[in-house]
């Protein structure tokens, strides 16, 4: 691997001797790298390692240099780009900065996410305008040569129409609209007298009409019309106006849809992340356009999400337990499918936030790209990395690689500026793709690696649910960190939407100590969400501050905790085990040996189908951490005395249980007598009973 640093004009105090020696590498100061310096990084790329280049400035022009070099199909190694200029060189105490940078040069150097299975989209252009005609039709006339154009007018607009027909003109009450990018389905109810497809715009109806009921859409206002019906008598040649026409359901499929609505009305699509190819503004601007005549083709983005249907704890027996994902999906791309038992994700309308992925208790929704794991190594790098270089109190700051990305860069330039102080030393940034990707797992194992803090940056782009659904995991984490003696002040959920704004929210941060382990931890983020939990807490509860003996044997957590028992009202539960056949994590077991419910709360997710399912409400959450070596063992939670047939003397069922059937049973008339006796036979003298007694009718004697 080679790394290639530059600081132009000297604005940064970089250290490479140190640097070099965190990253085990020799490294040298440029000056003008994408100048006068630019053979350097001409003669690196010509090797056979990764170079690692630390400016994103002259990213592009490094890539075109590459490409030159090599008659046009780039070069021949992989080059990676990270900025070390407003993320640490630009700050008031870049001079402390040296660890930062190298655990940012550091993670640059690691190989890209793997490849994942990816999501295709077709699209040959046809466009759906809806909105007022006159705006529609000028943002038609801005499409229509690239673009298969086609209006659906919401009333005249200022102007309405113009004379000219240039584009097929819908018109009716809209029923629905669904789909995405290439699949875009329109449903309306064609219920106006004026037929457009007839209509030759001669404006006579308009002229004839005696309440101005008719406007320049060609449309009748139905609730200002007074059935003069003189529209009818002046379009006599065209035929275009019926009004004993019958509404008409239709449907017609797009590629694209721009829904042109004034900023007070009801948009068509509700949900805060708008499918894919579709587009909602007040009036067309030259950013919207260019997009829209740009998707035209194929394309394919990552299948962000996989999913896992035996672990998932949404429904069991068609009981809904667990709807975290569906009721945080910001793309409505999730919904309950209760007739297989599962949820269902739409691939398409996913927009790849994994606010999903971090409410799951269980890990049957995860993050694909990256994976946990690739996530996790990116975390552990950084962090001993920094803490290798002599940093110390390391704060994470997560953000966008959107709206978060510009923030930082403009506070980076501020600083530079003398008008804000910048990023602080010990907060080292991390671009996700998106804010609601990490959540508790991978928090507490970056506490684990060796950070004190954890702050998540959140601006106008997130949903409220997400914010909602990131705070409450925080609450869960910081209430773990303070039982076990940790303190407060680990998480912050940072909302900022000007550079200033952040500016302020990060040296608040830098003022904060919280405590962490002594000792780092080296283990490896596992792929599966559960076993990464369990490994970060295992290694949080060995280091803990408190001792043993002053550390309380469970902690409380909020309710949102995806840790925690159940409680088993033994009065009431009469093992069933319906709450075992339910369970889909195998927290709750029986025993195969005696009349026993058994319970693991290492595995328990806290779903609540196990409360759901028992018939007799006798199962509750108790949401905790059980810092014991009892948490990982089987302990019994209800047990009873075995009921044995009347016949045989054979244990087949609780005593309870076959009590509270009798009860409920012997008032039947089907069970009276020797058929209520029956019941408290087992299955196999049951059956000879029957067989045998006098009075009973076989099949023999018909």
């Amino acid at each position: 691997m080679k790394t290639l640093i530059c600081d132009c004009n000297r604005t940064q105090p970089l250290e490479p001797r140190a640097l070099g020696e965190a990253l085990g590498e020799a490294l040298v100061l440029h000056n003008t790298l994408c100048r006068r310096d630019v053979g350097a990084f001409l003669s690196a790329i010509e090797g056979t390692e990764p170079v690692t280049v630390a400016c994103t400035q002259e990213q592009r022009l490094f890539s075109e240099l590459a490409a030159e070099a090599h008659d046009g199909r780039g070069a021949a190694v992989p080059i990676r780009f990270v900025n070390i200029r407003e993320t640490g060189g630009w700050s008031r105490d870049a001079a402390q900065a040296t660890p930062k940078i190298a655990a940012l040069l550091a993670a640059a150097r690691l190989e890209d996410p793997e490849p994942v299975p990816t999501v295709s989209y077709e699209s040959r252009g046809r466009v759906l305008i809806i909105g007022a005609l006159d705006a529609a039709e000028r943002a038609a006339a801005l499409l229509a040569d690239t673009l298969e154009v086609t209006v659906f007018a919401r009333g005249p607009g200022e102007a309405g129409g113009t004379q000219t027909r240039r584009w097929p003109v819908l018109s009716g009450t809209i029923t629905g609209l669904r789909g995405w990018l290439g699949a875009f389905e329109l449903r309306w109810r064609a219920d106006n007298p004026i037929d457009l497809d007839l209509c030759t715009r001669c404006n006579a109806c308009v002229a004839a009409c005696p309440e101005n009921a008719i406007g320049l859409d060609y449309q009748v206002d139905l609730d200002a019309c007074r059935s003069h019906r003189a529209c009818v008598q002046a379009c006599s040649v065209a035929g275009a106006i019926d009004f004993t026409r019958e509404p008409e359901e239709q449907v017609e499929r797009f590629d694209l849809v721009l829904d042109l609505r004034p900023a007070n009305a009801t948009p068509t699509f509700l949900q805060h992340a708008l499918p894919q190819g579709y587009f909602r503004a007040t009036s067309l601007d030259a950013a919207t356009a260019l997009q829209l005549r740009n998707l035209v083709g194929s394309f394919e983005k990552p299948r962000f999400f996989r999913f896992d249907a035996k672990i998932c704890a949404h429904t069991r027996n068609k009981t809904v337990g667990c709807s975290a994902c569906v009721d945080i999906c910001s793309a409505e791309a999730i919904r309950s499918d209760m007739a297989r038992g599962r949820i269902e994700v739409n691939p398409h309308l996913c927009v790849g936030c994994g606010a999903c992925t971090t409410v799951c208790p269980t890990g049957a929704l995860g993050y694909a790209y990256p994976r946990a794991n690739e996530q996790g190594e990116r975390l552990r790098t950084l962090l001993s990395t920094y803490a290798r270089a002599g940093g110390r109190d390391a704060v994470l700051l997560l953000h966008s690689q959107g709206r978060g990305q510009a923030l930082i860069e403009e506070l980076g330039r501020g600083a530079r500026l003398g008008v804000m102080h910048g990023v602080p030393a010990n907060v080292i940034p991390l671009a996700l793709w998106h804010t609601a990707s990490t959540g508790i797992d991978l928090w507490l194992a970056a506490m684990a690696f060796g950070a004190r803090q954890i702050a998540v940056l959140v601006t106008d782009e997130e949903a409220p649910q997400y914010l909602d659904g990131l705070q409450a995991q925080m609450d869960v984490a910081q209430a773990l960190l303070q039982g076990l003696g940790y303190g407060e002040g680990h998480f912050r959920l940072l909302r900022a939407q000007h550079p200033s704004a952040l500016d302020a929210e990060l040296q608040a941060l830098r003022l904060a100590r919280p405590r962490g382990p002594a000792e780092p931890a080296r283990f490896a983020v596992a792929a599966a969400k559960r076993g990464t939990l369990e490994l970060a807490l295992d290694h949080l509860i060995a280091h803990a501050p408190l001792a043993a003996a002053a550390r309380p044997e469970a902690i409380a957590l909020p309710a949102a905790s995806p840790l925690g028992a159940v409680a088993v009202d033994t009065e009431r539960c009469t093992l069933c085990m319906s709450c075992v056949g339910a369970c889909p994590a195998g927290a709750l077991l029986d025993n195969p040996q005696a009349p026993e419910l058994r319970f693991i709360e290492k595995n328990c997710v806290q779903c609540g189908l196990c409360v759901k399912t028992c018939p007799e409400d006798a199962v509750s959450l108790v949401p905790r951490l059980l810092t014991t070596a009892q948490r990982g063992a089987p302990r019994v939670l209800a047990q009873a005395q075995p009921w044995t047939c009347i016949r045989c003397g054979k244990p087949f069922g609780t005593a309870r249980a076959i009590e509270a059937m009798l009860g409920r049973l012997s008032g039947h008339a089907m069970f009276q007598g020797a058929a209520l006796e029956r019941l408290k036979m087992c299955g196999d003298c049951r059956v000879i009973d029957l067989h045998t007694a006098s009075d009973e009718t076989r099949i023999t004697d018909l």
